[in-house]
């Protein structure tokens, strides 16, 4: 069964549609061949500019937290033998006030000199609790605020706490040294 032809009206509507839109990744969109489009009854689109592309970027030489530190510092936080310099808790916040609190805190630690900072959250959700949950809304925000932050070139390695700072309620900062 061939497909039905649009009416004048429909053609028009299309136009208007295929005119108003935008695509999310313009470098990724084939157009359609004109043939197509008049095949269907719809009028010829009026011809595109093509997007000039952005230059491309230099990578970056930013540090970024990482995922581990060396094996002296994994063995001395698995014994419970980091001291943190300072305590920043956010444990009670809004999230808008929790994010302001971190990055005062970041600065003040990092305009100290501290290495360590212990960063209360409050506890994550129960793996058992419903979704959407609220617990644990601060935790699971923390990364992101701090890659997206001013200092995320600081900060070496984010790490869980040890039990006797706070366990799951709670994060080391492990930040950089100036050099």
């Amino acid at each position: 069964m061939a497909p039905r032809r649009l009416d004048p009206a429909e053609a028009a509507l299309w136009a208007r549609v295929v005119s108003a839109i935008k695509p999310l990744h313009p470098a990724r969109v084939a157009p359609l061949p004109l043939a197509r489009l008049e095949k269907h009854g719809a009028p010829a689109p009026k011809p595109v500019r093509a997007p000039v592309a952005p230059a491309p970027v230099a990578p970056t030489r930013a540090r970024q937290p990482g995922p581990t530190l060396d094996a002296s510092w994994d063995r001395r936080i698995a014994r419970g033998m980091v001291i943190p310099d300072s305590t920043l808790d956010l444990h009670g916040h809004t999230l808008a006030s929790a994010h302001g609190l971190l990055d005062q805190g970041l600065a003040r630690s990092i305009q100290r000199g501290d290495r360590v900072l212990l960063l209360v959250t409050g506890k994550p959700p129960r793996p058992d609790s419903e979704r959407p949950h609220a617990r644990g809304a601060i935790r699971s925000a923390i990364t992101d605020w701090i890659l997206a932050g001013r200092h995320a070139d600081r900060v070496a390695s984010i790490r869980p706490a040890h039990p006797r700072h706070g366990g799951q309620g709670a994060l080391y900062l492990v930040l950089r040294r100036e050099r």
